[in-house]
């Protein structure tokens, strides 16, 4: 089993931000406030374009 952290832009307002991929709640946009992860009891559901993988482990 592999978590990532990945950098994801925002579709809404191009803001970029740092997430996990496996969050446990949702993950919003620090600037507009969309949703950019929800939570499935695995692997998040993505709303956002990944621009790049941070860390694999």
């Amino acid at each position: 089993m592999t978590s990532r952290i990945l950098r994801v832009d925002c579709g809404d307002c191009g803001n970029e931000q740092v997430v996990f991929e496996r969050a446990a709640t949702e993950i919003s946009c620090a600037v507009c406030g969309t949703t950019l992860v929800t939570p499935t009891g695995g692997k998040g559901e993505l709303h956002a374009e990944v621009s790049e993988v941070v860390e694999a482990r």
